[in-house]
């Protein structure tokens, strides 16, 4: 890693030149947003058990105390903002007195508006920070201002996903029934936050999230073990079960039925 900072206490930039292999990101007191700088970057994420295509213009968001990174096949390049906690502290209690805003971690983001504050703090800084730690500063209080945004900007819609997002959703879990399926993960297909898709997903549906990919889960077990010769073992593999008996159980939970009594009633 090569960085290089703006001299600003509030907003840091650093231009990173990471190695493959493991790129972990400590626990840090400031908040951290990375945007990736090259063409297409295979990597592994050990929290989602899956592995992403990490493209130029994807964007990382590391709340302060949180830690973050991943598994890259191949070097690439980053750009890392920092962020102090006391500049997200200050412009939250001036946006909305009283009230406190978390942010929440997010993972292959993108958005045009913090793309835009990155490009213009890292050419200042480029050329040798001409607009000195002013500008600094307003970057950083804009920064800060569309990250808690992040939160609040989802709400032109009335408080519900709508039929395309649901869609995408279920689209998604349909295709991807054997891998691990995460909150964040699927908080990402639908465009909106882990705690808006927790309360819209369970409004729309009348199911949690978690339940709703359990439900699936088990429903296309039972296809398979009518319909198929895949072994019980077999069948819990290819629809994200850990193992057989996790499958038993949430089948005898949901239908009351089990995956030996299906396969008898098959043959």
């Amino acid at each position: 890693m090569h960085p290089s900072s703006a001299p600003a206490a509030a907003v840091t930039i650093s231009a990173l030149q990471v190695e493959a292999g493991g790129f972990h990101l400590r626990r840090a007191d400031r908040h951290r947003v990375l945007i990736h700088a090259s063409a297409a970057t295979r990597s592994y994420c050990g929290q989602v058990g899956r592995y992403f295509v990490r493209r130029a213009g994807d964007i990382d968001l590391v709340p302060a105390g949180e830690e973050g990174g991943f598994e890259a096949e191949t070097g690439f390049d980053t750009v890392e903002l920092s962020l102090s906690s006391a500049l997200l502290d200050r412009v939250s209690a001036e946006l909305e007195p009283g009230r406190f805003r978390r942010l929440e971690t997010r993972h292959l983001l993108r958005d045009a508006r913090i793309e835009h504050l990155a490009r213009a703090l890292e050419s200042d800084f480029r050329a040798g920070s001409p607009g000195g730690s002013l500008f600094a500063d307003s970057i950083g209080v804009a920064m800060a201002v569309r990250l808690l945004g992040l939160e609040t900007s989802e709400p032109d819609r009335p408080g519900r996903l709508s039929e395309a997002q649901l869609q995408r959703v279920f689209d998604f879990i349909e295709a991807g029934i054997e891998t691990p399926l995460s909150l964040e993960t699927l908080s990402r297909v639908a465009g909106v936050s882990n705690s808006h898709l927790r309360t819209w997903f369970k409004a729309a549906t009348g199911l949690t999230v978690h339940h709703y990919v359990l439900s699936r889960r088990v429903e296309r077990a039972r296809r398979l073990l009518l319909e198929s010769d895949f072994s019980i073992s077999e069948v819990a593999h290819r629809t994200g079960f850990a193992h057989q008996s996790h499958l038993a159980h949430w089948m005898r939970r949901q239908t009351g039925e089990t995956p030996r009594g299906l396969k008898r009633r098959r043959s």
